[in-house]
């Protein structure tokens, strides 16, 4: 068995607009382990600026993946736990040797049997240009709606005002995602806005690290909060226990290239069905290649909540996508 990898810059269609700033490339790296005449394909979908293995050793730390590929996995691992997204590409490659062809956790999703039902992604933009979106995933069938929110609270509370007054909570459920761009005492407010509007949960209302800020947001909220970035970097099962105990969300946002792969989401979600906490998987502007492996992973912990997947379709010079989006609902295709 060996193993290589490369650099890959995914360049978007149209920049992408989040509280961290506006986004025009994606770097990732792709992993593949070679086996006799079988080879498999993993993306190791660092990224940067939000990845705990966002550092200057990464490549260095791939390479020895490749120069160590032999060894045993429980030692990968422990090795790579400082290192969430090398050892995401790492399980995705392994499955996709064991599986071959475009499949790593065959199901009847790779059957073409049965989707995935998602939600449409609104990026921040003026607001023209985040109207425009939602009209287009409105148009799509979309019954679920994700809007990122905290750069200009007073035009995106005016955009979610008229989505509710057009569309009730019936039929429409809107969430939004803040990545952590307010304060507590601003949260304290907008968590309020968001009740009146009846927005099904608010998706990291402060930045990460303030847990007893966090605890009492979730605590006292008329709003569901769920956490994101607050799972990144806890690496420790125990000490994720502890982060759920303490804050005691709502929900939790796994996002498997940035909390230890597959096998790092099913803890959390082993986790957190134990305290009665909710969650939903989410895509982290991974290439078609993780994005096929997350999705296909999804599918198999049969959550009946919508998705907060990608389809692929935000780069100009992706890889062969084996994801086909009709309205909301996303299929595999061979």
């Amino acid at each position: 068995m060996r193993a290589e990898y490369f650099k890959y810059l995914l360049q978007f269609k149209r920049p992408g607009g989040t509280s961290r700033g506006v986004l025009s490339e994606k770097e990732t790296f792709i992993l593949e382990i070679l086996e006799n005449d079988r080879k498999g394909t993993g993306e190791c979908a660092v990224f940067r600026g939000l990845s705990f293995d966002d550092r200057p050793d990464y490549e260095e730390k791939l390479q020895w993946l490749c120069e160590n590929i032999q060894d045993d996995a429980g030692f990968l691992k422990k090795e790579l736990k400082e290192f969430p997204s090398i050892w995401f590409g790492y399980e995705q490659a392994m499955r996709n040797l064991k599986y071959g062809s475009n499949l790593y956790f065959p199901s009847e999703f790779t059957d073409g049997q049965f989707p995935i039902i998602i939600n449409g992604l609104i990026w921040m933009g003026d607001a023209d240009y985040m109207e425009e979106q939602i009209q287009d995933k409105l148009d799509q069938g979309f019954h679920c709606i994700k809007l990122k929110i905290g750069v200009n609270w007073k035009s995106e509370h005016e955009i979610l005002q008229k989505l509710r007054a057009k569309f009730s909570k019936e039929k429409l459920e809107l969430r939004v995602d803040a990545n952590g761009g307010f304060n507590t005492g601003e949260a304290k407010i907008v968590l309020q806005q968001l009740a009146d509007l009846h927005i099904h949960s608010i998706e990291q209302p402060i930045k990460s690290g303030n847990w007893d800020d966090m605890a009492e947001l979730c605590a006292y909220t008329p709003t569901p909060v769920a956490l994101d970035e607050e799972l990144i970097g806890i690496t420790d099962y125990n000490e994720k226990e502890r982060l759920l105990e303490a804050i005691k969300p709502q929900y939790i946002i796994l996002k498997p290239a940035l909390v230890g792969g597959f096998s790092g989401s099913d803890e959390w979600i082993s986790l957190a069905e134990k305290q009665n906490i909710n969650w939903w998987i989410t895509s982290a502007l991974e290439s078609n290649i993780g994005l096929n492996a997350i999705a296909q992973y999804t599918y198999t912990k049969k959550s009946k909540m919508p998705q907060g997947l990608g389809t692929g379709g935000l780069f100009t010079n992706n890889f062969d996508n084996h994801l086909d989006l009709r309205g909301e609902r996303l299929l595999f295709k061979a």
